[in-house]
């Protein structure tokens, strides 16, 4: 049981990007207390939020990502460009960027 919860641990703390985004630029920053890997690439970024949030927690996610997206790659974040692998999720999304 014990080495579960240390696995689980650890894989949390981890974040690689989508295979499109490898070779991008990571660049790691907290916003309002939580933590995002941002993975910038050309006109897109990659945003993976790190460590876990409760569901009641998890509503200002989305804002908070195209925020991590602009500051990480200097760009502007494009409105409504924030999609996802899996509808709803706050762990990991896409975002377009006007440079």
């Amino acid at each position: 049981m014990r080495l579960m919860i240390l696995s689980l641990l650890i894989l949390a703390s981890c974040a690689s990007p989508a295979p499109e985004y490898f070779g991008a630029t990571r660049h790691d920053l907290e916003i309002d207390g939580i933590r995002f890997a941002v993975f910038v690439k050309e006109s897109e970024a990659e945003v993976i939020r790190l460590g876990y949030l409760s569901r009641k927690d998890r509503a200002r996610v989305p804002e908070l990502m195209m925020q991590a997206a602009s500051q990480a790659s200097g760009c502007e974040a494009i409105a409504n460009s924030l999609t996802s692998r899996i509808p709803g999720d706050t762990g990991e999304g896409k975002v377009s960027l006007r440079c």
